[in-house]
C-alpha cells in the first residue's frame, strides 16, 4: 500500500509516479480531479493567510 504523502507528491508533480502501477481511464480522471482540488485548497489557504495575517499587519 502506498503512503498518503507519496500520492500527494505525485499529484503535485513533485515525485515521479510508479511505472508498475496499472492505470485505467477512470483512475486518470480521479487523479486529475484530486489534483485540481488540492491546488484549489492550497490557493484558498494562501488567500486566507493573506486576509487574516498580512492585511492586518499592513493596516497598522
Amino acid at each position: 500500500m502506498r503512503s498518503f504523502f507519496k500520492q500527494i507528491l505525485e499529484y503535485l508533480y513533485i515525485k515521479k509516479r510508479d511505472a508498475n502501477v496499472e492505470r485505467n481511464q477512470y483512475t486518470k480522471y480521479m487523479h486529475g480531479m484530486n489534483r485540481i482540488s488540492i491546488f484549489l485548497f492550497l490557493i484558498a489557504l494562501l488567500i486566507m493567510l493573506f486576509k487574516l495575517v498580512i492585511l492586518p499587519l499592513i493596516k497598522k
